[in-house]
């Protein structure tokens, strides 16, 4: 666990995956600005979805970023997890204290996690060893209210910062678009089941050529507590993720599948080809 975070103002390195000139970020620096210093280093384009990606065949221009005539921050030509990768090894005089990412426009839960921008953000952050947060806001509209999502950030920032977190580990937090007296609660959550149910619509450009839409709605699934439940019925979840991906019933089962061996003649590993039973 690393130790708590030092006595000077708490340094705040804002990122996310909607751009640099969304309003959830904007939302989110201006609620962290009152407990801390912040950096704010983010993509210069929507990123929605892009998983963990890195940016290795091009190379990476940070612009510095003006809002309203004053400086915000620096846009970067690249993904998410390359803006958090390039604000700590490059563009900051001294490595953040805690990494935020947010405030994302639609809840990231269950099975929305792997393709995230916005916790794939946090988990560079993660893999830098800084303890770090992805915070989204369940509003797809373009109206949403960003106001309480700020709120919960400003309240959770400076309690993962003083307790720190164990390395791999980061804070996945959800808000639901709900006023404030109609919070339920704040609940610590294991991540869900649920996934999209999604297909593609073909449609036609004027030339009269087939291109792809990618529809779906999401198909609630999983245990009573979990993320993706409590967030619909009107509870703010935090849940924390490892990047850690094997699963260890499934290793443990598969040492009995002959599937080892101490060199590299298959002949000698053929094994049954007969169906085990498989861990729950």
């Amino acid at each position: 666990m690393p130790s708590p975070a030092p006595s000077r103002p708490l340094r705040i390195l804002i990122s996310n995956d909607d751009g640099i000139d969304s309003p959830g970020i904007r939302a989110l620096a201006d609620a962290l600005r009152s407990i801390g210093h912040v950096d704010v280093v983010a993509p210069n384009t929507q990123q929605s979805a892009v998983g963990h990606a890195l940016t290795v065949a091009l190379p990476l221009r940070a612009t510095e970023f003006e809002r309203n005539g004053e400086s915000f921050g620096w846009a970067v030509s690249g993904t998410p997890a390359d803006s958090v990768k390039l604000a700590v090894k490059q563009l900051l005089p001294e490595p953040p204290d805690i990494v935020i990412s947010g405030i994302n426009h639609g809840r990231n839960a269950a099975v929305s996690l792997i393709y995230s921008g916005t916790v794939s953000a946090a988990t560079e952050g993660t893999l830098l060893g800084i303890p770090s947060i992805a915070i989204s806001l369940d509003d797809f509209s373009n109206d949403a209210d960003f106001t309480y999502a700020a709120k919960v950030a400003a309240w959770i920032v400076p309690r993962i910062a003083a307790r720190g977190l164990p390395r791999g580990v980061l804070i996945n937090v959800n808000v639901p678009a709900l006023p404030e007296s109609e919070i339920r609660g704040i609940r610590v959550a294991p991540q869900g089941e649920s996934y999209w149910d999604d297909h593609y619509e073909v449609r036609n450009d004027p030339m009269g050529r087939p291109y792809y839409w990618l529809k779906g709605h999401n198909v609630l699934l999983g245990p009573d507590g979990c993320d993706d439940k409590l967030i619909t019925e009107g509870y703010v979840t935090i849940t924390p993720v490892h990047y850690k991906l094997t699963d260890e019933p499934t290793l443990e089962a598969m040492r009995g599948w002959d599937l080892e061996s101490d060199g590299g003649d298959l002949s000698s590993t053929a094994g049954s080809m007969q169906a085990g039973p498989m861990p729950e």
